[in-house]
Formats: structure tokens, sequence, C-alpha cells
């Protein structure tokens, strides 16, 4: 159940960061108000490269979002083969670990 929130609350920082990326790039444009018609075609070409580099960096922060996930998985597999490691030495028969505690001489 925790889990689902703190997932919850990570897309949520997830999205605002994104859209506060994309308000920055959008911001950047510096689309003019002017009626020349120079500037309407220089400003449908700008668009154009505008509308490029958005989709470049949607792709890659997709790209990174989608790697971070594999790291995460990753680390989570190993996370688990060593604590199952650890729980299979707490229980494996130990001759030892039974004349420590004093169970056997």
């Amino acid at each position: 159940m925790r889990e689902t929130s703190s997932s919850g609350l990570s897309w949520r920082c997830l999205l605002f960061f994104a859209s506060i990326g994309l308000h920055f790039v959008l911001g950047l444009t510096g689309d003019s108000k002017n009626t020349n018609t120079g500037v309407n075609a220089e400003s449908h070409t700008s668009s154009s490269k505008t509308g490029t580099k958005v989709i470049l960096i949607l792709v890659g922060f997709v790209s990174v979002v989608i790697f971070s996930f594999f790291l995460y998985k990753l680390w989570q597999k190993k996370k688990r083969d060593e604590q199952y490691a650890r729980l299979l030495k707490l229980f494996e028969e130990d001759d030892e670990l039974e004349v420590e505690l004093g169970l056997r001489d």
C-alpha cells in the first residue's frame, strides 16, 4: 500500500516537471504578434523547428524514464537475490551455529 502512494507521488512530480519543461521550451520560441507576411513565413518555419525540438526533447525524456525504470527493476532484482541468499544462509544447517548457541556440544 505504501508503494502505491509513493508511486503516485513520483508520477505527479514527473508530470509537474514535464509540464514546466514544456512551458520553458515553448516560451523560448519567441512568437511575435507582428502581421507582416515576412514575419509570418519566418514564424512558420520557426514553429516547425520548435515542434521538432519539442518532439526530440520528449523522446529523450521518455527514453531517460524508460532507462531509469529498467535500472530500478534491475536493482530490485539484485536486492531480492541478496536477501534470498541471506535467508538461505540463515536457515542452512550449520554445526558452528549450533555450537555457538549452545544447542549442541
